[in-house]
């Protein structure tokens, strides 16, 4: 397998034009987003973008089992214990790049497709999400799981939560709960589903694509080849988790804190795995974090995609600067005890102030970095 942590190519389509692959080649991590690989991707999708004879960009993982399961958060760690409540210039810096990132797929001027096979979650869920093409295979296994490790729902979840049916947002984004590939098209994160068998096929009908010099025509040529690959799938389909237990979603979410919302699941009568395990992730995630989700999902229903990733930003600093996230993350991935000392301990004891705290520039964040978006 190549080293380089992003392979990029370029495959020759119909009628001169060209299309650009960029596959994470981390396997063995599940192509976990790493800052050499951000700083190796975005350049090339700005070249791209500016690129003629570029007609259409390809984004997908190396590897059986993932597309992307998240952000290298075992390196934060690593930076954050050298200065522990101070600036963590590592961390900050690969934040930003990520947001910027993500903000160039949501904004990319040319059809994007991105691959979601496997495991897409956290970080690889940005990548996925902001792609004007967003496939997914059977095999998928999406999710927002940071309050297991005292983040919050980043990489723009303060949009695509609020931009789900209903309050499903909120529900997923406070209980980290696995969504399946008929989720994700329910819930507007992905817009195909096509088996993992059919990725070189779909490949190679790219490339017989009579691709235009007009991206909006391009986007349509898309759309139909993805669709003929889709209807050939549909058998696949599993049953949505999400839109069966919707009626549970709603009723959970009717209550106006993450007490009462912990409290309605506790008191949910069936035997359902789907909602024990979120119920369980909410109950036994940072306080802090689901506190702040709450608030996040609240305030950020009105924002723009700028001032989400400003916000977002700002957000992920103070987690950073703070105790809870590098003590998730010591407890999930580094020490992996799965007994973290969450600080305060319950969601009873969370202040107001602390929470309000995230919504306030960090210091050395007065001027965001992300403003000129």
């Amino acid at each position: 397998m190549n080293e380089t942590p992003i392979i990029i190519e370029e495959r020759t389509a119909a009628g001169g034009h060209r299309i650009g692959v960029a596959t994470l080649n981390a396997p063995r991590s599940l192509n976990a987003l790493t800052l050499p690989m951000i700083e190796r991707l975005r350049p090339q999708l700005e070249a791209w973008a500016e690129d003629p004879g570029i007609a259409c960009v390809v984004l997908m993982g190396a590897g059986e089992k993932a597309f992307c399961a998240g952000g290298d958060v075992v390196s934060m760690y690593h930076a954050i214990r050298e200065n522990p409540g101070g600036p963590v210039p590592f961390a900050e810096r690969f934040f930003e790049q990520e947001y910027r990132l993500d903000y160039a797929i949501h904004t990319f001027p040319k059809p994007i497709l991105v691959w979601g096979h496997g495991v897409v979650m956290g970080g690889g869920l940005g990548l996925l999400v902001g792609a004007s093409h967003r496939v997914v295979t059977e095999h998928a296994k999406v999710a927002m799981p940071e309050i297991t490790i005292g983040l919050y729902p980043d990489v723009a979840g303060t949009w695509f939560l609020n931009r789900m049916p209903g309050r499903i947002g909120l529900f997923l984004g406070l209980t980290g709960a696995r969504m399946n590939a008929a989720d994700t098209l329910y819930t507007g994160l992905a817009d195909y589903l096509i088996t993992a068998d059919r990725r070189d096929a779909v490949l190679s009908a790219l490339a017989d694509i009579a691709w235009e010099d007009d991206p909006e025509l391009n986007r349509g040529h898309l759309s139909v080849a993805l669709r003929r690959f889709a209807d050939a799938s549909r058998a696949a389909r599993p049953a949505s988790n999400v839109l069966r237990h919707l009626d549970l979603i709603d009723h959970v979410t009717d209550h106006h804190s993450v007490r009462g919302i912990l409290d309605a699941l506790e008191g949910y009568a069936g035997e359902d795995d789907w909602v024990d395990a979120a119920r369980a992730t909410l109950a036994a995630g940072s306080p802090t974090s689901a506190r702040v989700i709450l608030e996040q999902y609240r305030r950020g229903r009105h924002l723009s995609l700028k001032e989400v990733f400003m916000r977002e930003l700002n957000m992920s600093v103070r987690c950073v600067r703070g105790h809870d996230y590098p003590e998730g993350v010591r407890a999930l991935l580094v020490d992996k005890d799965r007994n973290p000392r969450w600080d305060p301990p319950s969601v009873e004891a969370v202040s107001d102030e602390l929470v309000e705290s995230f919504f306030l520039p960090a210091e050395g964040l007065e001027e965001n970095p992300l403003r000129d978006l």
